[in-house]
C-alpha cells in the first residue's frame, strides 16, 4: 500500500472540483491531491451526449485562471447575437488543458484518475485503482473536499425507472447520433433540458415536427438566454436582476409573483396554455423556443410506466406505439436535488450551490473563501447552501438565498475585489458600463427594491 500526505484531498475532478482547486492554489500555498474515477478531468462532460452545449455563455464557465472559448459574440447560427456556448468536446479538452498546463505544473497538485475514493476508516482516507486494485492511504492535514455531493445524473449511465420490452426500439439520447436505420417517428421521453435538446437536434437534422411525439409529464419555466449575457452585454443581465427584485417586492402572492416574472420576460413557458410546475434553470433562446413550440404532439398523461412494442403505459393512460418508432430516453435528472448542508464542517468541505445554477462560480467562490483568513462561521455565512430547484416554487427559495448571499458579499471589501476580478462572475464587467444610462437605471431599481424584495421572498417562501 502506498501512502501520501496532502493539505486537501479533493474527491472528484469534474467542473466543481477543478474550479475549487484552481482558485484554492491561486490564493494560498496548499498542496492538493485530486482523485477521480474517470481517466481525465471534466466529470459528466466526458459522458455527455455529443450535441450538448452549455445552457449559458462559456465566458463565465470553467476555472478562474483560464478563458473558455473566445468571448467573441456569435454572428451566425441559432446563437447569433450572444456569447458562444461551448460543446462537450470543447469543455473536456479545456479541463484537460487546465490540469496539464496549470494545475500539475504548479507542483502543488497531484491527479489520480481511474481511482475510487473509499470512505475513511479509523481516520484514514483511501483510494483504490480501478485498474490494478492497488490501495493508496492518504493523510490529510487540513480538509477533504467532496466535489461529488451534487454529481450530475447523466443519460448515458442512467437506468430508466420504467419497464422496457427488449423488442422495442429504445435508446438513450446519446445514441441518436449513431442511428443508421430511419424511424417512422420519434418519441422523446422527458420534460427537462435534455429532452429540449433532443427535440431541437432532431428538428435541426431534418425531422419534421409531426414526426416527433414528446412525452412531457410536466411543463417547466425556462429562462431567456438573452438575459444571461456577460461582458459587453452585461447591462441586460443587470436589468433582468432588477426586474426580478421589482417583481418580488411588489408581488401580493405566489401566483402574482410568477405572473410578474413572466410579464417582465424573466420566466418563459413552453406552452402558453399550460401552467408550468417545474423549474430547473433550463435556458433557451427565443429561436429555440419557437422551434420547440412547433412540436404539437405533446403527451401529458403522467410519467412512463412501461414501453412495449405496441403501446406505452403511462400513469394516466396508454398511447399506441410500434416497432418502427424510436423511443428516446431523456429522463435522467440532470441536476441532483440533495439537502443543503454546511459547506465548511471541521475537516470537510462539501461543494454546493450558492448563486443558483452557476456551479463553477460557486466552487471557485468556496475555494477563495477557504483560502481566506476567516473562521468557519464566517465562511458558512458567506456560502449558504442553495439546493438545486425542481418545482416551480423552488425559484423563490433559490433566488432568496442567491440574492441574500450577494447582499452579504456587497458589504465585504475583499469579496467585492474578488468578484470584480474573476471571469466566473457573470456580472464582473459591470463596472465597465457604469456610465450607461441603462446600467444606472438597473442599479437604481436593484437598490430600491432589494430590501423589500428579499423580505417578500422570505414571506412567499414560507407560504403553504
Amino acid at each position: 500500500m502506498t501512502s501520501l500526505e496532502t493539505d486537501y484531498l479533493v474527491i472528484g475532478a469534474g467542473a466543481a472540483g477543478m474550479a475549487f482547486t484552481d482558485e484554492l492554489i491561486a490564493n494560498c500555498d496548499a498542496d492538493v491531491v485530486m482523485v477521480d474515477r474517470r481517466h481525465r478531468p471534466g466529470g459528466h462532460w466526458n459522458d455527455a451526449y455529443p450535441f450538448v452545449r452549455l445552457h449559458q455563455p462559456a465566458s463565465f464557465y470553467g476555472v478562474s485562471s483560464r478563458q473558455l472559448g473566445t468571448d467573441v459574440i456569435d454572428t451566425t447560427g441559432p446563437n447569433a447575437g450572444w456569447y458562444p456556448r461551448s460543446s462537450a468536446g470543447e469543455i473536456c479538452d479545456y479541463f484537460g488543458r487546465v490540469l496539464d498546463e496549470t494545475l500539475l505544473p504548479s507542483g502543488r497538485v497531484r491527479f489520480f484518475g481511474m481511482c475510487d475514493y473509499v470512505a475513511p476508516k479509523n481516520g484514514e482516507h483511501l483510494f483504490v485503482s480501478r485498474l490494478t486494485g492497488d490501495e493508496t492511504r492518504v493523510r490529510v492535514r487540513r480538509r477533504v473536499v467532496d466535489a461529488t455531493y451534487l454529481e450530475t445524473p447523466i443519460p448515458s449511465t442512467h437506468i430508466p425507472s420504467f419497464d422496457i420490452d427488449p423488442a422495442a426500439r429504445f435508446i438513450p439520447v446519446n445514441d441518436l447520433v449513431t442511428m443508421s436505420d430511419p424511424a417512422d417517428g420519434y418519441t422523446v421521453i422527458g420534460a427537462g433540458k435534455t429532452a429540449m435538446d433532443a427535440c431541437s437536434w432532431l428538428l435541426d437534422n431534418g425531422v419534421e415536427p409531426d414526426a416527433i411525439r414528446w412525452i412531457r409529464p410536466r411543463d417547466a419555466w425556462v429562462l431567456d438566454r438573452a438575459h444571461a449575457q456577460p461582458l459587453d452585454l452585461v447591462t441586460g443581465l443587470l436589468e433582468d436582476v432588477a426586474a426580478q427584485l421589482e417583481a418580488a417586492a411588489e408581488a401580493v402572492g405566489v401566483d402574482d409573483l410568477f405572473a410578474r416574472l413572466e410579464a417582465n420576460g424573466h420566466l418563459i413557458r413552453l406552452d402558453e396554455r399550460v401552467e408550468p410546475t417545474m423549474y430547473r434553470c433550463a435556458t433557451v433562446s427565443t429561436s429555440e423556443l419557437e422551434q420547440l413550440r412547433s412540436i404539437e404532439h405533446v403527451v401529458r398523461q403522467g410519467r412512463v410506466r412501461a414501453i412495449g412494442t405496441d403501446e406505452i403505459v403511462l400513469e394516466d393512460g396508454t398511447i399506441p406505439t410500434d416497432a418502427a418508432q424510436v423511443h428516446v430516453d431523456c429522463t435522467a435528472a440532470g441536476l441532483r436535488v440533495s439537502p443543503g448542508r454546511p459547506m465548511f464542517e471541521g475537516d470537510r468541505i462539501t461543494l454546493q450551490q450558492v448563486r443558483i445554477c452557476q456551479p463553477t462560480f460557486n466552487a471557485a467562490l468556496v475555494g477563495y473563501i477557504e483560502a481566506s483568513d476567516r473562521d468557519d462561521a464566517e465562511r458558512n455565512r458567506l456560502c449558504p447552501p442553495n439546493p438545486y430547484p425542481t418545482a416551480a416554487r423552488d425559484w423563490i427559495g433559490g433566488t432568496l438565498i442567491s440574492m441574500s448571499a450577494q447582499a452579504a458579499w456587497n458589504s465585504d471589501v475583499d469579496m467585492l475585489t474578488w468578484l470584480s476580478g474573476t471571469r466566473l462572475n457573470a456580472v464582473s464587467a459591470m463596472n465597465d458600463h457604469l456610465g450607461e444610462p441603462e446600467m444606472q437605471s438597473a442599479l437604481g431599481r436593484y437598490a430600491n427594491n432589494l430590501e423589500a424584495g428579499l423580505a417578500n421572498l422570505e414571506k412567499l417562501a414560507a407560504t403553504p
